[in-house]
């Protein structure tokens, strides 16, 4: 099969290029390191020639809601108007638990992009899956006030990138599914724990304010509602020992 991996470098994608390819596929990277711009389409339609599936897992660092709902609405238009084109059979997309009543950032982006999928001609799949465990170390790099860094407050339940990069190769080798059981991680983990665990993983010793964040997002990050529900598939690498195999 000929798999083309949207955001193909990128913290989930490199791990779906990796297992697409331990199983044999043929396999084409979409970024702008190998001339596709996602965002405006530019040199996508000719990656696309001989492409049986597209997995869409490009992403965007934003808190913002327009920029999220703009970035998502035109990378999936742009790859729905090019697999119609190019006679693609299947677009797998990575989604993620909980966004179902979000009003606001990122995951209003996200339900954006569900729609656009679920309305396309494409045969489509979407699996939603929880915070990964890498998750903890962008939350130490990112959320600082001044050198100080911070613990936002929040109820995850995290899964291993690669463990959600199989799964994704695993449903575009089953073809069209629709909107599939959702994915999540072997236990729930409070991130503060998570992000103060990695630091001192890393040798940092500072002191580590668990906090939590204003509005609507901190209180969906507080109340559970990113946690999978009760139907849900789950991985096996927990968080421990995730960060374990980093050092």
């Amino acid at each position: 099969m000929k798999i083309a991996v949207a955001g193909g470098t990128g913290r989930v994608g490199a791990h779906v290029v990796e297992t697409a390819r331990e199983h044999g596929h043929e396999v084409v990277v979409l970024t702008r390191g190998n001339g596709v711009d996602l965002v405006s389409g530019v040199g996508l339609a000719p990656a696309l020639d001989g492409v049986d599936t597209v997995i869409d897992v490009a992403s965007v660092t934003t808190l913002r809601t327009e920029d999220a709902v703009a970035f998502f609405s035109a990378v999936t238009r742009n790859l729905r108007d090019a697999e119609a084109s190019a006679a693609v059979g299947h677009h797998v997309a990575l989604s993620i638990v909980g966004i179902d009543g979000a009003t606001e950032g990122y995951y209003v982006g996200k339900q954006a992009q569900e729609r656009l999928v679920e309305a396309s001609a494409v045969p489509w799949t979407i699996l939603r899956a929880t915070q990964f465990h890498e998750f903890a170390p962008q939350m130490f790099a990112n959320a600082k006030l001044g050198p100080l860094h911070l613990a936002p407050k929040m109820r995850t339940q995290p899964i291993a990138a690669r463990e959600v990069a199989d799964r994704l190769v695993e449903l575009a080798e089953f073809g069209p599914s629709g909107r599939v059981t959702d994915l999540a991680g072997p236990k729930e983990e409070s991130l503060s724990d998570m992000v103060k665990a990695y630091a001192r993983a890393t040798g940092y010793r500072g002191w580590i304010p668990a906090i939590p964040l204003p509005g609507e997002t901190g209180r969906r990050q507080r109340d559970g509602s990113a946690l999978p529900g009760p139907g849900a598939q789950l991985g096996h690498e927990t968080f421990a020992e995730w960060l374990a195999g980093q050092a």
